[in-house]
């Protein structure tokens, strides 16, 4: 006939281990705040990097036609909208994906 043993509770948490316990080593960690280049395809940049993007090729493919008037008022237009764009998805990216 088998005998069961009875624990309390209290004694089963409160009891100390039969093995001693290491103590784990100590070391230095630096933390980084993460950055994962895969926050570039939010659909945000990608659209603003894609509407950039048309914009160029149809300026080379109207220089390769040989509408250099519109060329002309493409490069006028894309020498303000680059930098704002750029800076304007800088600060979206920044703003989104870092806080």
């Amino acid at each position: 006939m088998r005998k069961t043993h009875y624990i309390a509770f209290r004694n089963f948490f409160h009891k100390s281990s039969s093995t001693p316990s290491t103590k784990p080593r100590t070391f230095t960690a630096y933390s980084f705040v993460p950055f994962s280049p895969f926050a570039m395809l939010d659909p945000t940049i990608l659209t603003l990097g894609g509407i950039v993007l048309g914009i160029a090729i149809i300026e080379r493919i109207l220089e390769r036609w040989g509408v250099i008037d519109l060329v002309d008022q493409f490069a006028k237009v894309m020498r303000f909208i680059l930098p704002v764009t750029f800076y304007s998805a800088l600060i979206y990216f920044f703003a989104t994906f870092m806080f």
